[in-house]
């Protein structure tokens, strides 16, 4: 099942530095308290007591980051009444969306370029067609990637820590990819999709600049990143969307729901 899967990669992303506090794995992200960056997963059909959430809330006072959670509750259906408990709030309820790399989108293709390896076809979204996206994976290109990132989800400035973070990704095997407006040579737009762990990973980071919106932009970038995936070894691409304008960009392109995620936190 999905559930179970999406928790097995989100775990995967705390990487070799993942913290645990009783039946959670936890990912801090040393140089950034941003929210996205800090959070715990629990195990599976774990019931957690009052001890061990407020074990969990103490591991993150001591490293000044926010307690939180972003987990799918079907898999812990106990874990959210605990939290609850200790007086969590939830941020909010995001519906999980997947797509097979094969079946992603079914749309025409004649006004936007993408750059895939050699015998990959996808078909995306109108796009401007000054608009071109491809899969970038130089610093200079991570650097204008981090920048788009930034501006669009209102972050502090992009340095060199949101450039390696990029890097990771590539080197686990994820993706990057770029929108580069040709009339101007500027990074309109931007994603990634995750490094795999057993074929799941998770498309994130869809920016679009303010001046490039309804465009047609990120349905493209979500294409390509969701189509070049497969030659990545992942097969199971899924992704939370903000709010329903974002999940009907990535219904176009071939996302459906199966699932919820939550994110929770104590303020």
């Amino acid at each position: 099942m999905l559930d179970a899967a999406a928790h097995a990669y989100l775990r995967s992303v705390a990487g070799a530095r993942a913290h645990r506090a009783g039946p959670f794995v936890i990912r801090f992200d040393e140089h950034d308290d941003a929210l996205p960056f800090n959070y715990a997963v629990p195990d599976d059909h774990s019931a957690p007591t009052a001890d061990e959430v407020a074990a969990l809330v103490a591991v993150f006072r001591e490293r000044a980051r926010t307690p939180r959670l972003e987990y799918l509750p079907q898999a812990a259906p106990k874990v959210e009444d605990a939290l609850l408990e200790a007086g969590f709030t939830a941020e909010g309820r995001y519906p999980v969306l997947v797509c097979s790399p094969g079946e992603a989108v079914d749309a025409p293709v004649d006004a936007v370029v993408l750059d895939l390896p050699i015998g990959a076809t996808v078909r995306v979204a109108p796009v401007d067609p000054a608009v071109r996206v491809a899969l970038v994976t130089d610093d200079a290109d991570l650097w204008h990637v981090a920048r788009v990132m930034s501006e669009t989800f209102e972050a502090p400035e992009a340095n060199e820590h949101d450039v390696a973070r990029l890097r990771r990704v590539l080197n686990g095997g994820g993706l990057v990819a770029a929108a580069v407006d040709t009339t101007t040579g500027d990074v309109v737009g931007a994603g990634q999709i995750g490094s795999p762990h057993q074929g799941v990973a998770e498309v994130a980071g869809i920016a679009v600049r303010p001046s490039h919106r309804r465009r047609g932009i990120a349905g493209a970038v979500t294409a390509l990143l969701t189509r070049a995936g497969m030659d990545a070894g992942i097969t199971t691409p899924f992704l939370t969307p903000a709010d329903d304008g974002a999940a009907r960009v990535y219904a176009r392109v071939g996302y459906r729901k199966v699932g919820e995620a939550l994110h929770i936190s104590l303020r």
